[in-house]
C-alpha cells in the first residue's frame, strides 16, 4: 500500500541537463518518465512542477540588462518548454498526461483550472503544471507549494541532487549530517535552505509535509511515494 493517494513532484529543470551545460538531456529526461511510471501503476495520483533553470532563470535577466518581470516571464516559458518535453516522455512510456499552464496557450495546454485539474489525477493522469503561478516574483518552488496545497496532494515530493537536508552542504562538507525528519521551525531557527521562503512557509501553514529526496538514483520516487525511510521528511 503506498503511504500517499495524491503526490505533487517538483522536478528541478537544472537536473534536466544531466552533464550538459545547457538544454534538456535525452537521457534525464527518459529517467524521470520512466521513475514516473511506476507511480501511475501503483495508483497513485500524480501531479508535477518543474523548473525552468536549464533554459532561462528570471534571476539572471538582471545580469543581461533584461527587467526583472520580463525576467521572470522568460523563466515561465522557459518551464512550458520543459513540460512540453516531459509530458512527450511520459507519453511515450504509455502514461496518460496533461500539460496545463498558467499563461493562456491554448494551443499546446489547458489553462489552469483548479477543478478539472483536480479531476484529472483523480482519473489516473499525470498533470504537469508549467508557467509557475502565471505572475513574477514567485519561484517554481512557490508554485509547487501552491499547487500542492490548492489540489489537496498529501505531500509534496522535491527531487534534488542530494539525497536529503544536511546542517551544510554535503558537496563541499564531506562530514556534513543528514537529517531524517526534521520540522519546519527547525529548518528555520538552522537556517537551512530547501525551499524559498514563501513556497516553505505555504507548507508550514497548511500542514504540507515535504520530503527532500535525490531523485537521480534509480527507484527513490516510488520508494519515497510507498513510505520507505529515504531522503529528509519535514514535517510541523
Amino acid at each position: 500500500m503506498a503511504k500517499y493517494k495524491r503526490v505533487l513532484i517538483k522536478l528541478s529543470g537544472e537536473s534536466l541537463m544531466g552533464e550538459k551545460s545547457f538544454g534538456i538531456s535525452p537521457k534525464m529526461l527518459k529517467l524521470y518518465a520512466q521513475e514516473i511510471k511506476p507511480l501511475v501503476e501503483e495508483k497513485i495520483e500524480v501531479a508535477i512542477v518543474i523548473g525552468g533553470g536549464n533554459i532561462f532563470r528570471g534571476l539572471q535577466a538582471t545580469d543581461s540588462g533584461i527587467e526583472r518581470v520580463t525576467g521572470d516571464y522568460m523563466g515561465m516559458l522557459a518551464t512550458c518548454i520543459n513540460g512540453m518535453a516531459l509530458q512527450s516522455a511520459l507519453e511515450t512510456e504509455g502514461v496518460y498526461t496533461r500539460l496545463v499552464t498558467a499563461i493562456d496557450m491554448q494551443e499546446i495546454a489547458e489553462p489552469y483550472i483548479r477543478r478539472k485539474a483536480i479531476r484529472h489525477v483523480e482519473k489516473g493522469r499525470v498533470v504537469i503544471f508549467s508557467a509557475g503561478t502565471g505572475s513574477p516574483y514567485f519561484t517554481t518552488d512557490s508554485a509547487a507549494a501552491l499547487r500542492a496545497n490548492e489540489i489537496g496532494a498529501d505531500v509534496l515530493l522535491k527531487g534534488t541532487r542530494v539525497d536529503g537536508i544536511y546542517d551544510s552542504d554535503p558537496e563541499k562538507n564531506p562530514g556534513a549530517k543528514k537529517f531524517d525528519k526534521i520540522s519546519f521551525s527547525e529548518v528555520i531557527s538552522k537556517g537551512l535552505q530547501i525551499m524559498d521562503m514563501t513556497a516553505f512557509t505555504l507548507c508550514q501553514e497548511n500542514n504540507k509535509p515535504i520530503v527532500v529526496f535525490d531523485i537521480r538514483k534509480k527507484g527513490n520516487l516510488l520508494k519515497v511515494a510507498l513510505g520507505e525511510s529515504i531522503g529528509t521528511v519535514v514535517y510541523k
